[in-house]
Protein backbone atom coordinates (compact mmCIF):
# COMPACT_ATOMS: atom_id res chain seq x y z
CA UNK A 1 0.00 0.00 0.00
CA UNK A 2 1.00 4.09 -0.70
CA UNK A 3 -0.17 6.58 0.68
CA UNK A 4 -0.89 10.36 -1.59
CA UNK A 5 -1.93 13.70 -0.29
CA UNK A 6 -3.86 15.79 -2.14
CA UNK A 7 -1.86 18.87 -1.71
CA UNK A 8 -4.77 21.21 -3.32
CA UNK A 9 -6.68 20.18 -0.48
CA UNK A 10 -4.42 20.25 2.38
CA UNK A 11 -4.31 22.74 4.83
CA UNK A 12 -0.52 22.48 6.15
CA UNK A 13 -1.92 21.49 9.37
CA UNK A 14 0.87 19.21 10.49
CA UNK A 15 -0.93 16.30 12.30
CA UNK A 16 0.19 13.58 9.36
CA UNK A 17 3.45 13.42 9.98
CA UNK A 18 2.85 13.97 13.73
CA UNK A 19 1.09 10.87 13.57
CA UNK A 20 3.54 9.05 10.98
CA UNK A 21 6.60 10.26 10.38
CA UNK A 22 7.64 7.43 8.66
CA UNK A 23 5.31 8.62 5.70
CA UNK A 24 4.37 11.55 5.89
CA UNK A 25 6.32 14.88 6.14
CA UNK A 26 5.85 18.58 5.25
CA UNK A 27 7.19 20.11 1.97
CA UNK A 28 8.86 23.25 1.71
CA UNK A 29 5.75 24.85 0.22
CA UNK A 30 4.14 24.28 3.81
CA UNK A 31 1.74 21.26 2.23
CA UNK A 32 1.85 17.70 3.66
CA UNK A 33 3.72 14.51 0.93
CA UNK A 34 3.54 11.11 1.47
CA UNK A 35 7.05 9.63 0.90
CA UNK A 36 7.06 7.42 -2.85
CA UNK A 37 7.19 4.11 -1.04
CA UNK A 38 5.75 1.27 0.08
CA UNK A 39 3.81 1.50 3.55
CA UNK A 40 5.55 -1.20 5.73
CA UNK A 41 2.83 -3.88 7.43
CA UNK A 42 4.17 -2.76 10.83
CA UNK A 43 3.39 1.26 10.35
CA UNK A 44 0.37 0.92 8.24
CA UNK A 45 -2.26 1.25 11.47
CA UNK A 46 -0.12 4.88 11.92
CA UNK A 47 -0.85 5.34 8.01
CA UNK A 48 -4.40 4.63 8.15
CA UNK A 49 -4.72 6.62 11.07
CA UNK A 50 -3.08 9.43 9.48
CA UNK A 51 -5.74 8.97 7.00
CA UNK A 52 -8.69 9.22 9.67
CA UNK A 53 -7.27 12.18 11.16
CA UNK A 54 -7.17 14.30 7.88
CA UNK A 55 -9.45 17.44 8.83
CA UNK A 56 -10.50 17.62 5.32
CA UNK A 57 -9.59 14.19 3.93
CA UNK A 58 -6.31 15.00 1.49
CA UNK A 59 -5.01 11.85 2.46
CA UNK A 60 -5.81 8.41 0.76
CA UNK A 61 -3.76 5.16 2.21
CA UNK A 62 -4.58 2.24 -0.94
Amino acid sequence: MKAVVDKDTCISCGLCPTICSEIFEMDDDGKAVAKDEEIPDEILDSAKEAEEGCPVSAITVK
